[in-house]
């Protein structure tokens, strides 16, 4: 099958699994926590809960040598992602929210693992190895198209009928993935073991260590952000009734960014670069601790959508690239420690909002640990 098909259905399956079904909670949060009358702690928790999934599902490939039959795996596992999304809509009951995120999250998982595999060795394979970017540029856009469709069904329909619609919609770009994912060719370049070169075995390793230690901070830090940018911005009061489109930037700036980061990579290397994503994604992070203006906002809004899917590109990438000779479990070690990072960052954003009643402290703490990620990435590129 030609790359650019198996493209347009990787890019379909981040669309639905991650800007969907895993981030349209971060502009439903304030909608859902107004009717519901859930805290911050409580949020903090179905938060967490999907990155739970998120993070066994990213071990399961990798675990259990899914090479063989990894197309009709991701579309079983993308039918689950999308029957999550609509049943959310369904019910109020927050334990049945705790499971439905952890379900979600599992399938993401499995799903970005899978798509990432056969899509990056697809491109390998055609020597087009530039288009990732464009590959995790479907996370920007599904979410950029939640920040657009998201305030016009509350309105007419509230956050239960957003949740269906939502659901709907990914049934409908999913048609994408079911047609042009495939088990073919590609497979074969699956299962088919590289062998590093011995001469650079004693460099790779401790890079490696090094990226995942950095990539668990990025878990970390960014997702404090990427969990209650929408609630921040609507406890603005003159910010309130434009909340919702402080995602819609975050989107805009991420659809673009995975090929921008990845051309810069291309002409200054991946770990320099890195250096300059952190630091422009910690800028972002912590601008609306300085200013609640709607420039400074949107724009820490626009900086954060600029980076945190490049971040997840270039060291995905460069961790594909230099470590082990099966892919998924390359990608699914890295997954696993972004995984992780995302668990813990909910739980302590929410724990900090609850006792100060603002999100100050939850978004220096995370700029902190953006920080400690950037030292980790220093740290491996001098060993």
């Amino acid at each position: 099958m030609r790359p650019i098909f198996v493209l347009l259905a990787g890019i379909a399956s981040l669309m639905i699994s991650m800007g969907i079904g895993r981030f349209a909670y971060t502009p439903l949060l304030p909608f859902m926590q107004n009717d519901v009358h859930f805290s911050h702690s409580t949020a903090g928790y179905l938060a967490s809960f999907n990155y739970i999934g998120y993070l066994l599902g990213a071990l399961m490939p990798g675990f259990f040598s899914w090479n063989k039959g990894a197309a009709k795996r991701l579309k079983i596992y993308l039918v689950i992602n999308i029957i999550t999304t609509i049943w959310m809509g369904v019910t109020t009951n927050v334990s049945i929210w705790l499971i439905l995120r952890l379900v979600s999250g599992f399938s993401s998982g499995i799903v970005f693992v899978l798509s990432s595999s056969i899509v990056l060795e697809s491109l390998k394979t055609a020597k087009r190895q530039h288009w990732s970017g464009i590959f995790y540029g479907g996370v920007g856009l599904g979410i950029f198209l939640c920040g657009l469709v998201i305030p016009v069904f509350n309105r007419t329909l509230g956050w239960k009928g957003s949740w269906i619609c939502l659901g709907i919609i990914s049934a409908l770009i999913s048609i994408v993935s079911f047609l042009w994912t495939k088990d073919n060719e590609l497979n074969k370049q699956l299962v088919r073991p590289e062998k590093p070169a011995s001469n650079h075995k004693g460099q790779k390793e401790p890079i490696f260590k090094w990226l995942l230690f950095s990539y668990g901070c990025e878990g970390i830090g960014y997702i404090i952000t990427g969990t209650f940018i929408v609630a921040i911005v609507q406890g603005i009061p003159q910010l309130k009734d434009y909340a919702s489109l402080s995602w819609a930037f975050v989107g805009l700036a991420a659809i673009p960014s995975c090929l921008i980061w990845t051309l810069m990579a291309k002409k200054y290397g991946h770990i320099s670069t890195l250096y300059v994503a952190y630091t422009v994604q910690i800028i972002g992070v912590i601008l609306p601790v300085f200013t609640q203006s709607a420039i400074g906002v949107f724009l820490g809004a626009f900086l954060f959508g600029g980076t945190f899917m490049g971040i997840t590109t270039l060291i995905v990438s460069k961790g594909q690239s230099l470590s082990l000779p099966n892919t998924n479990k390359s990608i699914g070690y890295l997954t696993a420690a972004f995984g992780a990072g995302q668990i813990i960052g909910p739980v302590v954003a929410g724990v900090l909002t609850s006792h100060s009643n603002n999100y100050n402290g939850a978004l220096i703490f995370s700029s902190a640990i953006l920080g400690l990620g950037l030292i980790f990435l220093l740290i491996g590129d001098l060993n």
